[in-house]
């Protein structure tokens, strides 16, 4: 058989394979400060024209920040996330948007291996905070980044559409 058969044989296999991948692709951020490793493993929806904060994301209802499988950050040592001591460990990301001026209650949840959707409950919550959320540029894909570190913190940010929210990781050795 021609090479080019081949080509045509592989691309029909693959074709019929019903091969498909998530609209919400997977990422991770990794970011070390003083030693400690802070890792946030998503699933990024993207906007794709949707309006999101106050309809596809209802105020003042749970939300989890991310795709499919429930977000996750770990810490390697303990931290303080604005000020609130917070245990080494790992933790689902959830919180609770509201409308602005208002601010966003953020969660670190103990229950891991779960889906978006199935929040494990409050007696798994391991710290709540509220946070200011900001406003910046458009962005598409949901986002989690560290646009400062320091010596012994980092400021780390999640982004979709115009909303920011911003927490303060702070080692606390």
């Amino acid at each position: 058989m021609s090479s080019i058969g081949w080509v045509v044989l592989s691309a029909i296999g693959y074709w019929l394979s019903g091969v498909q991948y998530p609209r919400s692709q997977h990422g991770t951020v990794t970011q070390r400060i003083q030693g400690t490793e802070v890792a946030i493993t998503y699933n990024r929806p993207v906007a794709r024209g949707r309006e999101l904060f106050g309809s596809l994301v209802p105020w003042g209802r749970r939300w989890h920040p991310g795709a499919d499988s429930a977000t996750t950050i770990a810490f390697s040592k303990d931290v303080t996330i604005d000020g609130h001591a917070l245990a080494a460990g790992r933790y689902t990301l959830w919180t609770i948007p509201e409308a602005p001026p208002k601010p966003w209650t953020v969660i670190f949840n103990k229950g891991v291996g779960v889906w978006h959707t199935n929040y494990p409950g409050e007696t798994q919550d391991a710290l709540r905070i509220t946070v200011a959320p900001e406003t910046g540029p458009h962005m598409e894909t949901l986002t989690y980044y560290f646009p400062l570190v320091d010596a012994d913190s980092a400021m780390l940010k999640l982004q979709w559409g115009t909303v920011i929210v911003p927490m303060k990781i702070k080692v606390t050795e």
